[in-house]
């Protein structure tokens, strides 16, 4: 199923939770073909959760339309993945000894003859070859080909309130071009695929935060306003910048010179260029140079409205600022997806991957994992483990909903952050005091309560859960073995004895109300656009600030690639080089005071004023040690110089 990634970090439709995969299959490597028809292999993953029997209207038209890739397997998958893990891993006599991307596709890719095979299978079923790549097979046609193609009867299926295509049967391959296919997508049509005819859309409305603000943790104390947890609060910040991110995690000396570091997103912002340069000189950040912000789009977008594309335009330019303001001095390439769409988000990490346009890659976007299936979960993994190869580490964004049970009733994690071969990183809030000087941190999780109308009390207190770092424990990815002996067997084995993945892996700010300053064009009341600035946070801060924190580490080990770094990462756990967050710091509950515009602009609509506890992350805890919010920590001094070639 393709999940659609418009919100962000929100997510779509819940569908049933998906079985624990086959350890092969949680690595990227397609499972073992289990033949339910004579001479044909099925392909596990591509009937969705949500084609049962119940939901099932009937056949589909035999001349409706079909769109599908066919992800191809390679070569070699079991030997990329174990190439994969041993240059990843620095206890190996393979660590850091990348490939090139032409070498890795020439030694894992698929070969001639079985693009050709799958080719000519997929022609002579009726179907129409209308791309190809070094990673997939594009076809269209009819269900009736479709159909002879893959093996199964395409029905139509409720889901929701609405009815969409899918496989009656798990799909198959002939047995011709069982060792070619990796797996295939587009079978089903859910969501549905929108006019290739959008056009990008206006900034969404301006938005801005009401003061009073401190300027650093605990400045303004709201001293008319009742306290909490037994004493006064601090207002929230107006918005960290770069210079106190980076001294709260270690930068010291180091720019990121000479790093390439690529965020992927969907669409562009139009004025991606001038709000950076604008945001940079401002606050004081290096000054942008020429050439060193590059962006890679597609010639057209897709889905616009569905997406919501301009509220991809904020994340775009979060993503940017953040890296810049962390690692000023490092390359950035923002790679834009046509859509919100799995596909077309594959083929921008693919871009990355095949181009080597960068080794380091910032990713603030996700779905559910319910959302998931094996065959996308296959098709990512590929993806990554390539870039693992070629010294490429991918970090994503843990999610803004906690244990997601508010969000969507069940308890389960976000994707592609499960997956075993990217750095998942989750959230904390973030208190910086006088002089740039680190003080503490708590695992993101926020509840909120507003003033009472008479102003001497917080209705409710401390109130509801409202947003929270994404965590916990994977259904349907095995346990990876850098997690082994550091995550508590309490979290992996919480929904397998033979243990799971756990997210995330490492933590940085995210709390918008300890968060980061962003200034962007936007849409003002009377129709115009100009630039303005407001706080923002999310674990789409979270992973472009860890990104930037990577490339200093990438500089400071004589710029040698750190690669896909969780094995890395562990390796250090438990050393000072680490913060240890945990969700009660000081000793005493923790809160804000923030003062909001009703309409999100002026004081005309009115203001909306709450009390925002600290470290509440729904049934999700920081604790000392590893844990399920903020993985290992964050970075404290030490982290970035660990890196340091001896």
């Amino acid at each position: 199923m393709r999940s659609n990634r418009a919100m962000l970090r929100a997510s779509v439709s819940l569908a049933a939770t998906l079985p624990m995969l086959a350890g092969a299959l949680a690595l990227g490597i397609p499972a073992a073909h289990a033949a339910d028809q004579p001479h044909r292999d099925a392909l596990a993953g591509t009937k969705p959760a949500w084609a049962t029997p119940k939901a099932d209207k009937g056949a589909t038209a035999d001349s409706a339309a079909v769109n599908a890739r066919v992800y191809l397997a390679g070569r070699d998958a079991a030997g990329l993945a174990a190439y994969a893990r041993s240059v990843s891993d620095p206890s190996s006599p393979q660590y850091g000894k990348y490939l090139s991307a032409r070498a890795a596709q020439a030694r894992f890719g698929a070969t001639p003859a079985q693009v050709a095979a799958v080719k000519s299978w997929l022609t002579s079923a009726g179907l129409k070859v209308t791309s190809v790549t070094a990673h997939y097979v594009a076809v269209s046609g009819d269900v009736a080909a479709a159909e002879k193609a893959f093996g199964t009867q395409l029905h139509n299926f409720a889901k929701g309130n609405a009815t969409y295509r899918a496989p009656a049967a798990t799909a198959s391959v002939p047995d011709s071009v069982r060792d070619a296919v990796l797996t295939v997508t587009g079978l089903d049509n859910a969501p549905h695929k929108a006019s290739h005819k959008d056009q990008l859309p206006p900034p969404d409305a301006v938005f801005r935060n009401s003061g009073p603000f401190s300027s650093y943790y605990g400045s303004t104390i709201a001293s008319t306003l009742p306290d909490a947890y037994g004493q006064k609060i601090p207002y929230a910040v107006r918005g960290y910048t770069g210079k106190q991110l980076r001294s709260a995690y270690g930068a010291g000396g180091y720019t990121g010179k000479g790093v390439r570091v690529a965020i992927t997103d969907a669409y562009a912002s139009p004025t991606l260029a001038y709000d950076v340069q604008t945001y940079a000189s401002k606050h004081g950040d290096a000054t942008w140079t020429t050439g060193q912000l590059r962006q890679v789009l597609p010639k057209n977008y897709t889905k616009t409205t569905e997406c919501g594309a301009a509220g991809w335009y904020g994340e775009e330019t979060l993503d940017v600022e953040a890296v810049h303001a962390v690692a000023p001095a490092a390359q950035v390439t923002y790679v834009g997806a046509a859509s919100c769409y799995d596909d077309d988000l594959l083929d921008s990490l693919s871009k990355v991957v095949d181009g080597h346009l960068a080794d380091i890659v910032s990713n603030s976007w996700g779905d559910i994992e319910a959302n998931q299936t094996p065959d996308l979960a296959a098709a990512y993994d590929q993806v990554f483990q390539f870039g693992a190869v070629e010294g490429i580490g991918f970090y994503f964004s843990s999610g803004d909903n906690g244990d997601e049970v508010a969000n969507t009733g069940t308890k389960q994690v976000d994707t592609p952050a499960n997956s075993a071969w990217v750095t998942a990183v989750g959230g904390t809030s973030l208190a910086v005091g006088r002089r740039d000087a680190y003080l503490w941190e708590t695992g993101w999780g926020t509840e909120k309560a507003t003033l009472s109308a008479d102003g001497k009390s917080w209705v409710g207190f401390p109130g509801a859960f409202t947003s929270g770092a994404g965590g916990g424990t994977s259904r349907t990815v095995a346990q990876p073995y850098y997690q082994k002996g550091v995550v508590p067997d309490a979290l992996a084995q919480a929904n397998s004895a033979s243990g799971n993945r756990v997210v995330p892996d490492i933590a940085a700010i995210a709390d918008p109300n300890t968060g980061f300053l962003v200034g962007q064009t936007q849409t003002l009341p009377d129709g115009t656009q100009a630039y303005d600035e407001y706080r923002i946070g999310g674990t789409s801060l979270a992973a472009p600030v860890i990104a930037g924190v990577q490339a200093l580490a990438q500089e400071a080990a004589g710029g040698k690639a750190l690669g896909f770094a969780n094995p890395a990462i562990y390796a250090r756990y438990g050393t000072k080089v680490f913060h240890d967050v945990t969700d009660n710091p000081t000793g005493k509950g923790l809160a804000l005071a923030r003062v909001d515009f009703v309409n999100g602009y002026d004081a005309t609509g009115g203001l909306s004023t709450s009390v925002r506890s600290l470290g509440k992350d729904s049934s999700l805890q920081a604790v000392k040690g590893y844990d399920d919010v903020t993985g290992v920590g964050s970075p404290a001094n030490g982290y970035v110089s660990s890196y340091r070639r001896h």
